[in-house]
Formats: structure tokens, C-alpha cells, sequence
């Protein structure tokens, strides 16, 4: 397999029909928290289904789990793919994750909610533009 050279796409590669930039994934840090907030998995719950649907997702299903002594894990499960929350309240930090495909989701709006939501005084947001082939979009506009 040819290895690709920096800013080379998978369809000079293999010489597919296309690709394309439908699929980001988001990855947040939040930093110096509010501690009551990043151990409350009720309010976890609740602020991770409200970032999903502010960011015109649509939620299929919820789970959390709930650390001692401290420290919430909370991932939905989106029809557009997935939002995901791990606190450490003790330290005042959270890795946030949003993967999202299709062209309707507004991940940045997420963004903005869970900063503002666990009152986050720095964060530090990574996009990776995913490449699926263009076969695959066409199915995915079909399912949502």
C-alpha cells in the first residue's frame, strides 16, 4: 500500500470516483470546570442530550455511568453518529467527543453549549475531517 504524503487525499491514492469532507470529529477539552457540574450525571445526562438536539442531531439512545468517587461517562448515541462526555471533576477537566456524519449537524453549536453549560474557563477544540467515499454518503442521506 502506497503511503500517502502530507495533505494527500485517499482519492489521489486509489483513484476512487470521489471523496468527501461529510464527517468531522470534534474533540474538546474542557478546563477549569465547575466541580459540581462534571459529577453530576443527572445534569450530564440532561446537558448532553440538550447539545445534541441544539446541534440538530437526533438522539436514539443515552447511557451514562457514574464514578466513586467522582467522574461521569456519558455517551449518546446519535442517528448522525455519536456525543461523548468523560469527566474528572477532582482535576476540573472534561474530554468531550462529537463524531457526526451528514450535513444537517451542527457540532460547533455543541461546542459552544457544553462550554458555556459546565462553565468551562479554557478549552481547546481539534476537528479531523473524516473522508468517507462518496457511495457512502449517498447512503447515509438515505437513512437520515
Amino acid at each position: 500500500m502506497e503511503v500517502p504524503k502530507k495533505n494527500q487525499t485517499f482519492k489521489e491514492l486509489n483513484n476512487e470516483k470521489g471523496l468527501i469532507y461529510s464527517s468531522s470529529h470534534f474533540l474538546l477539552e474542557l478546563y477549569r470546570c465547575d466541580y459540581e457540574k462534571l459529577n453530576d450525571e443527572s445534569f450530564l445526562r440532561c446537558t448532553l442530550n440538550n447539545a445534541a438536539k441544539l446541534a440538530n442531531a437526533r438522539v436514539l439512545n443515552l447511557i451514562s455511568n457514574k464514578f466513586e468517587p467522582h467522574g461521569v461517562t456519558a455517551i449518546a448515541l446519535l442517528a448522525e453518529s455519536h456525543l461523548s462526555i468523560h469527566t474528572w471533576p477532582e482535576v476540573h477537566y472534561s474530554a468531550v467527543d462529537i463524531f457526526t456524519c451528514g450535513q444537517n449537524m451542527k457540532p460547533d453549536i455543541s461546542c459552544k453549549y457544553l462550554i458555556e453549560a459546565l462553565m468551562a474557563k479554557e478549552h481547546f477544540l481539534r476537528v479531523i475531517n473524516r473522508n468517507p467515499p462518496l457511495t457512502l454518503d449517498d447512503q447515509i442521506k438515505k437513512i437520515i
